[in-house]
C-alpha cells in the first residue's frame, strides 16, 4: 500500500490527469443526450484545466513552498531558495486554471500557454543539466 500511495503522490501530473479524465466522464454521463463533439471536448478541456493546471500546480506549490527540502531530496536535486519561487510561479498558473475552468477562450489560453512554456524551459533547463553533470536526479516512478 505504501508503494502505490507513494506513486500516486510521487507521479501527481500523472494521477491529476487520470482524476481530471474520470470527472471529464462523470460529468459527460450526467449531460443531455445524444452527446456532441464540442459537448465531449468542453468537458474533457474544462477538466483538464481543472486538475491537471488548477490542483496539479497547486499541489506543486505547496510541495515546493512548505515542503521545500523533502522535494528537492525526492527528485534528487539540492534544496535552494528557487524552490519557493517555483512553488509561487506555481501557484499563479494554478489559479489561472481554476479560472479557466468556465469557459473563456483568452484565459483558457493563458493557462495553458504560460504552464507550457514554464515546463518545456524547465525541461530544457534538466536535459541541460544531464548532459553538463551527469545529473539524473532519482527515479520517482514505483
Amino acid at each position: 500500500m505504501e508503494n502505490i500511495i507513494r506513486c500516486i503522490l510521487g507521479n501527481f501530473t500523472l494521477t491529476f490527469l487520470v482524476i481530471g479524465l474520470i470527472a471529464s466522464g462523470v460529468a459527460l454521463l450526467r449531460a443531455p443526450k445524444p452527446l456532441t463533439a464540442p459537448v465531449i471536448v468542453e468537458a474533457l478541456f474544462a477538466y483538464f484545466l481543472l486538475f491537471s493546471i488548477g490542483f496539479s500546480l497547486f499541489y506543486n506549490f505547496v510541495l515546493h513552498t512548505f515542503l521545500g527540502e523533502m522535494t528537492a531530496g525526492f527528485i534528487g536535486w539540492k534544496d535552494s531558495p528557487f524552490q519557493e519561487e517555483v512553488g509561487f510561479a506555481s501557484l499563479g498558473y494554478a489559479a489561472v486554471g481554476f479560472l479557466a475552468f468556465r469557459p473563456s477562450l483568452d484565459l483558457r489560453l493563458a493557462a495553458v500557454t504560460g504552464p507550457a512554456l514554464f515546463f518545456l524551459g524547465a525541461g530544457v533547463g534538466h536535459v541541460y543539466q544531464i548532459m553538463l553533470t551527469r545529473n539524473f536526479g532519482r527515479e520517482i516512478l514505483v
